[in-house]
């Protein structure tokens, strides 16, 4: 008899952010020289909004933070009062060339890290309401 429990499909997972091929290879770039990252978008002060890249722990959350999910096994970080903004909205973080924030680790790169957004689907709306909101 095995212990796997028989039941009705689970709802599929949804990500609220994903990183292109290129976000990707720059957060592996980052982390070669800096070791564990982690991302705080950036709610419009100082430089705009941008991703922010920052070692691990560099930047402190808190209970005004939510986590987003990962990119590249990289935690995402924003704001609660902002995620009210985008909540509606999958993030994809890419890199293209450009100065990246005064105080992202990409800035020396000539690379930045720049969110671009979709509105979700119906069913990914739907699943995301049977997650719930991120803690």
């Amino acid at each position: 008899m095995s212990d796997t429990q028989v039941g009705a499909p689970s709802a599929p997972v949804v990500a609220r952010v994903s990183a292109t091929p290129a976000a990707q290879a720059l957060i592996e770039r980052l982390r070669a020289a800096h070791g564990p990252l982690m991302f705080h978008q950036s709610g419009g002060c100082c430089d705009g909004s941008a991703p922010m890249c920052f070692a691990l722990g560099e930047f402190i959350t808190g209970d005004a933070d939510i986590c987003l999910g990962e990119i590249a096994g990289t935690p995402f970080y924003m704001s609660r009062s902002q995620f009210e903004y985008w909540e509606h909205t999958h993030l994809i973080i890419d890199a293209v060339p450009g100065n990246g924030g005064m105080f992202s680790l990409e800035r020396p790169t000539g690379m930045r890290f720049l969110t671009r957004s979709r509105l979700y689907e119906d069913a990914e709306w739907q699943a995301l309401q049977a997650q719930g909101r991120p803690a």
